[in-house]
């Protein structure tokens, strides 16, 4: 049986690299229930995020109360309905008066069609995606997957940005020079297979620039990518296989298959953000757990004074 490294809880980790930071203002989009309120109240606390809370004010309170929660102090801004709030909760950002996003109890689509509006909307030059990071028990470091929730079918210069964001978050989380897995189905090229041609591709403009701060390698079946043992089998000489900190998958499916299968098989915890609009965005779902949603929080965090850093540098 190949041998790894201890595993190390890496959300642990994340949330203690938080300690010295300042919390950052987030927008929370109609939090109407009780898991997403909750889950905003607990990064208040834990001093990752100052919540402002988008949504019917009358809703709101009353969960509040029928929780037990105390919001005294915290700022709501009154929306009638939950695309009002993903409206008013973009607004605030493009205002300067929040550094994040939280979705709370309505639909994925519906934040992002506020998001992405092209006149009102946080569009910038890189593509949107989503990076799932998970704390796999039978992996030694975090592990990064994207894009498993807003590129259906990316094509190749959606897949650079792909990679470009998750290398991003990486640096956020102190990985000086990740080691970027491009998945496919084998390791060679084949041109039936257009994933292993784009994944040669993307190495290539890793080369030649077009992709910066960190080291890629593909197409790598999945095995290799986490494997030493399944590389060396292959005869595949690279710093990546086995050491991967980042698994970018051909497509939306394949991604999202990846994350839910560690998270139900091997009982991995998961957080994620969204990255490449003006702010980081949380998107967790209703099934997500309050370590989820803090973890969220605590990666926007790291991802806001990273940007930060590097912009007074």
């Amino acid at each position: 049986m190949e041998q790894s490294a201890p595993h190390v809880n890496s959300f642990d980790a994340m949330l203690a690299a938080t300690a010295p930071l300042d919390p950052i203002a987030t927008a929370v989009v109609h939090p109407c229930d009780a898991a997403s309120l909750i889950g905003a109240l607990e990064a208040r606390d834990k001093t990752l995020i100052t919540p402002i809370l988008v949504g019917p004010e009358d809703r709101i309170k009353a969960v509040a109360a029928e929780e037990g929660l105390n919001i005294d102090g915290l700022e709501i801004v009154d929306a009638k309905h939950s695309h009002a709030s993903a409206q008013a909760a973009v607004r605030l950002v493009r205002e300067g008066k929040a550094q994040a996003l939280m979705k709370g109890a309505l639909h994925t689509d519906e934040v992002m069609s506020a998001v992405v509006d092209k006149v009102t909307g946080l569009r910038t030059e890189r593509r949107m995606s989503h990076v799932f990071v998970l704390d796999v028990p039978t992996y030694p470091k975090p592990l990064l997957i994207t894009d498993a929730a807003i590129n259906i079918f990316p094509d190749l210069m959606v897949k650079a940005d792909i990679v470009q964001n998750s290398i991003e978050l990486a640096h956020a989380i102190g990985v000086d020079e990740p080691k970027v897995a491009i998945l496919s189905a084998l390791e060679t090229i084949y041109p039936k297979i257009p994933s292993t041609v784009e994944a040669a591709a993307l190495c290539k403009m890793a080369d030649r620039g077009q992709i910066t701060g960190g080291v890629l390698d593909g197409p790598l079946a999945f095995d290799n990518a986490i494997s030493r043992k399944a590389a060396d089998a292959k005869g595949i000489k690279s710093p990546v296989p086995g050491e991967a900190d980042i698994l970018v998958a051909p497509d939306l499916e394949a991604g999202n298959m990846i994350a839910k299968q560690l998270m139900y098989l091997a009982g991995a915890d998961s957080a994620g953000l969204v990255l490449g609009a003006r702010v980081p965005i949380m998107l967790t779902s209703r099934a997500d757990g309050t370590l989820s949603r803090l973890v969220s929080a605590a990666l926007a965090q790291l991802m806001v004074h990273h940007h930060l850093g590097r912009d007074l540098m």
